[in-house]
């Protein structure tokens, strides 16, 4: 089914076109026809299916050249868990935008940044993706005013609820317009989100793609017993000996994931750690670097499992086991993606075992496994 099908625009298609959209996943040929169509949506569906587009598309179609009809009066916000995901929803309006006859100009504000130079870029903004205490922070400044919202999309949804952003949330409703379109999306339907559902959505036409099993099917998974004082040298090992050109590694703690990229670099890998913790420029810097290919190793913790998105990233590491089974899955759900195979290592201590078994139910799917602890590491 080709994207002129859902109703996109000549414009839009040559734009998706340009940028190697081939065709569209389930959850944009299921979406877009409905948001286009000013309905209110709930879309479930994994990080990597191709949800972003599914909203954006739609959405600037729907703008058709609207014009805020006051100074600082958005039309369209988007709210998002972290700023890597707003600056990455941002890009993906901004990429399309481009492809309009009619300007849209699109705006990510997030904490972490200087408030002013947001405050001044809030003129004539059209479509505003924020995370929720920034927007806040905005709105009780008259930095920008909501009563013109004709969109509300929530992204991530149960990372937002996960990560307790329930009372920002309940608070920006509060300020919004009783009548707009709202568009849901979610990687699970957890009961925080059936509630958040419930208060948000009218009538809503309500979109599941079950994803996890073909992605798994593409993952090779191996898991090695590790004893803790041979974690890092086997960290380096399989760096070197599966010569990893872009390996992203999980850790527990923000603390862990800096000694992890410094211990990596002490030994001649070129790694750095992304976590809450650092700027947003360094944040930003490091992930392009990443994107790019020129970092080999970006060592990171489950906050930012889902701000980022990288098509074709090949190795993911587990240093340590995360607390759910559902973030092992966002975490491996890094690599496999866009049809292409991706490999995961995880590394489980004595003490971790029953954790991983309990993972591997959920998972439905037994991982190979490999006692590392006879491996020759001298050198390493």
């Amino acid at each position: 089914m080709p994207f002129s099908s859902l109703g996109i625009s000549t414009h839009l298609v040559r734009g998706l076109e340009k940028e190697k959209y081939l065709k569209p996943y389930p959850i944009q040929e299921q979406t877009i026809p409905a948001i286009l169509n000013k309905k209110d949506v709930l879309g479930i569906a994994q990080t990597g299916s191709g949800k972003t587009a599914s909203y954006v598309l739609p959405i600037l179609m729907n703008l058709d050249g609207k014009k805020t009809t006051k100074n600082r009066h958005v039309n369209v916000l988007v709210l998002v868990p972290t700023r890597e995901l707003a600056d990455q929803v941002k890009d993906v309006f901004k990429t399309f935008g481009f492809y309009l006859p009619y300007n849209v100009k699109t705006l990510a504000v997030f904490g972490g940044s200087s408030i002013n130079p947001q405050m001044q870029a809030l003129q004539n903004v059209n479509v505003l993706v924020a995370t929720p205490g920034r927007l806040i922070e905005l709105a009780k400044s008259n930095a920008l005013h909501l009563d013109s919202i004709s969109t509300l999309v929530l992204d991530e949804a149960d990372k937002m609820l996960n990560l307790g952003f329930k009372d920002e949330m309940d608070e920006i409703f509060a300020m919004l317009p009783a009548k707009r379109q709202n568009l849901l999306f979610s990687a699970t339907l957890s009961p925080d989100v059936q509630n958040i559902e419930r208060l948000l959505l009218n009538d809503p036409e309500v979109f599941k793609v079950e994803l996890v099993k073909t992605n798994l099917e593409l993952i090779k998974q191996i898991a090695y017993s590790v004893e803790e004082e041979k974690r890092g040298p086997l960290l380096r090992y399989l760096i070197k000996k599966n010569e990893m050109k872009q390996v992203l590694v999980f850790a527990s703690s923000r603390y862990q994931a800096d000694l992890i990229a410094d211990k990596l670099g002490k030994n001649d890998v070129n790694a750095r750690s992304i976590h809450s913790k650092k700027s947003q420029g360094y944040r930003k810097e490091t992930l392009t670097n990443f994107k790019a290919g020129n970092l080999t190793v970006l060592v990171t913790t489950d906050l930012l499992s889902r701000g980022i998105d990288i098509e074709f990233l090949p190795f993911i590491i587990n240093y340590e086991l995360p607390r759910s089974p559902k973030d092992f899955l966002h975490r491996i759900g890094r690599t496999g993606r866009a049809e292409n195979p991706g490999t995961a290592f995880t590394f489980v201590m004595e003490d971790a075992q029953h954790h991983f078994k309990v993972i591997q139910k959920k998972m439905k799917q037994q991982v190979e496994f490999v006692d590392a602890n006879d491996f020759d590491l001298h050198g390493f």
